[in-house]
């Protein structure tokens, strides 16, 4: 995703800034969810005036990863609803990418999906099964040479997170997970755009049935 190169910009999206620092913290839940943020907190966090401030938090309510309340922001706490909207907005987009990295892949993205595909079969731990698929992922958005819906995907994502106490990245079943990847790896080196479409739906979906799962042996938040 492309950011300012400025490193003096307080309100860019820089690794170094106000909105990316915070941004990441919320999304991985180093700030909770439910907690409420003001200008002067944010501020005083980070060590910056308000006006940074105040552009991070604005931002961050344009993410959804925030809401406004009259003390001032609150980290959103979703809800399943919220993870239903989510998961339509992300299998609709991912269906889409996958589609076109049907079309538009080169071989070099066929073979860093592939690497990826031999990492996740070796992979030992939760950790790396985690981070090798999210990269997977993130890969296949690459493939489909959209920066538009690669930056889309990377907000609905950031939002998924919000919802998910763990990594959003690691796959409920490993063993079905690598079968469900080659199949779209599958039809992406074959240049069929429906069939990927159609399998990274199903990978999709068989995901968000089990979080909802999960979901619903959950104690429901208070708003």
């Amino acid at each position: 995703m492309t950011s300012s190169s400025d490193p003096e910009d307080e309100t860019t999206g820089d690794a170094g800034s106000p909105y990316a620092r915070l941004r990441a913290e919320v999304i991985t839940h180093a700030i909770a969810s439910g907690s409420v943020l003001t200008e002067t907190s944010v501020g005083a966090r980070y060590g910056v005036s308000r006006t940074p401030a105040r552009e991070a938090l604005t931002r961050l309510e344009q993410d959804r990863l925030v809401e406004r309340v009259p003390r001032g922001y609150r980290v959103r706490v979703s809800t399943a609803e919220d993870v239903m909207e989510l998961y339509e907005a992300r299998i609709s987009l991912e269906s889409t990418a996958a589609a076109s990295a049907a079309m538009r892949r080169t071989e070099l993205d066929l073979a860093r999906l592939q690497h990826l595909s031999d990492r996740l079969t070796a992979a030992t731990d939760v950790a790396d099964v985690t981070a090798v698929n999210a990269q997977w992922h993130e890969t296949l958005w690459i493939a489909a040479h959209n920066s538009a819906l690669e930056d889309l995907l990377q907000r609905v994502i950031a939002q998924m997170r919000l919802f998910d106490d763990g990594p959003v990245g690691a796959p409920p079943s490993v063993e079905e997970t690598i079968q469900e990847h080659a199949r779209i790896l599958a039809a992406v080196r074959a240049n069929d755009a429906e069939e990927a479409r159609v399998a990274l739906a199903d990978h999709l979906g068989r995901t968000r049935d089990i979080r909802l799962a999960a979901l619903a042996r959950t104690p429901v938040p208070t708003r």
